[in-house]
């Protein structure tokens, strides 16, 4: 696959958490869009430490191709605690992973996803975007209701009809598998860019960095890490 050119006149806002997916998603849109604004959400997830990584993401990033410089514009935390106030899971609790008796894992944050798209409308109605660029996948994830195209397809309509907008939801992801969201950075950004996930990104549920595996940081253990090491290793064993 080849990097497209940014000749879109469009301009993005990316979901931007510090983890894999989302820096792949910001890649992605920085190499379509004519500009790309970064939202992130502090909800008192356990992994709070996706937050403090962002930044060296989005100074290290500019450096392996310096268009993405001139598109990449401002950057937006929004405090969203009230999310893990209402919330009893394991993103926000210290309990134990598990899987609960409707079958959903207990890391399933219930409206997290249509909260922060929604917030992220509202930030791009202010800032003049017209896209939303968001890491959702069916393919390769924990049967969260809120990650699939459903949900999505069906939430950029009532966003576009209760805001009188023209927004485009766009979930880059969402019928990839973890080797192949591994293989779309290298496209994307080549080896740098795939060193760059592998060591500075975060994704671990437990919020742990500690020793630095072949697929990155994080506890080796919990759902998130399984799924990124065993996508990495796919993705090794094909080049």
């Amino acid at each position: 696959m080849s990097t497209p050119s940014a000749t879109n006149a469009s301009r993005a806002l990316v979901l931007f958490s510090g983890g894999q997916d989302s820096t792949t998603c910001l890649v992605w849109a920085l190499s379509r869009y004519a500009q790309v604004e970064t939202i992130a959400y502090d909800y008192g997830q356990r992994h709070a430490i996706e937050l403090s990584v962002r930044p060296e993401i989005l100074k290290k990033l500019v450096t392996i191709d310096i268009s993405w410089k001139k598109r990449l514009g401002m950057d937006h935390v929004i405090d969203l605690s009230v999310l893990g106030k209402i919330s009893d899971t394991a993103l926000t609790r210290e309990v134990d992973i598990k899987m609960r008796e409707d079958g959903l894992p207990n890391t399933f944050v219930p409206g997290r996803n249509l909260l922060f798209m929604t917030i992220a409308a509202t930030v791009a109605y202010r800032r003049g975007l017209d896209v939303l660029v968001g890491g959702m996948c069916e393919t390769d994830f924990s049967g969260y209701p809120d990650c699939r195209d459903d949900s999505m397809k069906a939430l950029q309509v009532a966003l576009n009809l209760g805001m009188a907008t023209r927004l485009k939801v766009e979930t880059p992801l969402m019928w990839l598998d973890k080797a192949a969201s591994w293989e779309l950075a290298r496209d994307l950004g080549g080896s740098a860019l795939v060193e760059l996930i592998r060591i500075h990104t975060h994704t671990c549920y437990l919020g742990e960095r500690g020793t630095l595996h072949d697929w990155g940081h994080g506890c080796g253990t919990c759902p998130a890490c399984a799924l990124r090491a065993r996508g990495y290793r796919e993705f090794a064993g094909r080049t």
